[in-house]
C-alpha cells in the first residue's frame, strides 16, 4: 500500500492532474469516480487504477472482479485526497490513454454536423458542450490550440464520460480548417449578434459546422471572416447573451431536430 505522498507515482498523478503541458506530454490523463474508471476501462483506455484502503475494504471484491489485468495500487486514505480533485473524493481513480482521432478521417464522415470552439476557456463548459453534442449526435468536436484542455479534471468530470465517445480534434488553425470545410461542401456558421439571421432559420439538415466563440469576446476576427453565415439566438428582456455551453445547446439540439424531422420526412 502506498502510504507517502512522496511517492513518485503519487507525484506524477498530481503532475497530471494539475498541469496541461504534462497531459499532452504523456498522452494521459486522469479519470476520477467509479463511473469514469468503468468507462475508460470499457473503451480499453485504462492503464492503471488507484483506490484509497476504505473503498478497497468496502468494495474489494467488485473491483478486483470489474478490473480484472488492469494493475492496481491501493492507497492510504491521506495519500488518497492529496491525488483526488473533487472535494468528497469516491475512493477511486485512474491513468487514462487520451483517446485519438484524425481530422482526414473525421472530415469524411457522412453528412457531418460538427462543433467548432473558438478559444473557449472554461472546463466546465467544455465538458457541458461535449456531453451535450453527443445527446445531440453531433459527428465532431473541433477546438483551436488556445481553448481549454479538455482533459482538466472538472472537464473530464463535466463530460460524464462522452470523452470516450464524442470525436474531437485540436487544430493549429479554426481558419485554415473552416476554408477546409468550405472546400468541401460543408456550410459554417457562427454565433453572433449582429448581421445574422435567427439560428432556427438555418439548414442543418445538409452537411454543416457551428462555431461558439470565447466566453467574454465571442467568436475571433479571423474566424469571423471564413463563416458562411451568422446566426443568432433571440434574447427576450436585457440579456445580451447566453452562457456558451448553453448557447451551443440551443443550437445543436435545432440541427438534431431538423434532421430528425428531415429523416422522417424521407422514410
Amino acid at each position: 500500500m502506498i502510504s507517502s505522498g512522496t511517492n513518485q507515482q503519487i507525484k506524477d498523478i498530481i503532475k497530471l492532474q494539475k498541469n496541461a503541458r504534462q497531459r499532452r506530454k504523456s498522452h494521459c490523463f486522469v479519470a476520477e469516480g467509479i463511473k469514469l474508471v468503468q468507462e475508460a476501462g470499457t473503451y480499453g483506455k485504462l492503464q492503471k487504477i488507484y483506490v484509497s484502503q476504505p473503498y478497497y475494504q468496502a468494495e474489494g471484491p467488485q473491483i478486483d472482479t470489474g478490473f480484472q489485468g488492469v494493475p492496481k495500487e491501493i492507497v492510504s486514505e491521506s495519500v488518497f485526497r492529496q491525488i483526488s480533485e473533487t472535494v468528497t473524493p469516491q475512493g477511486i481513480l485512474g491513468l487514462v490513454s487520451m483517446p485519438e482521432y484524425s481530422q482526414e478521417e473525421i472530415l469524411q464522415r457522412e453528412n457531418p454536423l460538427f462543433l467548432l470552439l473558438d478559444d473557449l476557456r472554461d472546463p466546465g463548459n467544455l465538458g457541458t458542450i461535449l456531453r451535450t453534442a453527443e445527446g445531440a449526435g453531433v459527428t465532431a468536436v473541433f477546438l483551436n490550440r488556445e481553448s481549454v484542455d479538455l482533459f482538466n479534471p472538472k472537464a473530464v468530470r463535466s463530460t460524464m464520460g462522452a470523452i470516450f465517445r464524442m470525436p474531437y480534434l485540436y487544430v493549429a488553425s479554426l481558419e485554415e480548417l473552416i476554408r477546409e470545410m468550405r472546400q468541401r461542401g460543408i456550410a459554417v456558421y457562427g454565433t453572433w449578434m449582429e448581421g445574422s439571421q435567427v439560428y432556427d432559420n438555418v439548414d442543418y439538415c445538409h452537411p454543416c459546422a457551428i462555431v461558439i466563440g470565447n466566453e467574454a469576446n465571442g467568436i475571433s476576427p479571423g474566424v469571423m471572416e471564413q463563416l458562411t453565415g451568422r446566426i443568432r439566438i433571440p434574447m427576450e428582456g436585457k440579456l445580451e447573451s447566453l452562457n456558451a455551453a448553453v448557447a451551443a445547446a440551443v443550437v445543436m439540439y435545432e440541427g438534431a431536430r431538423q434532421r430528425r424531422k428531415y429523416n422522417y420526412t424521407k422514410d
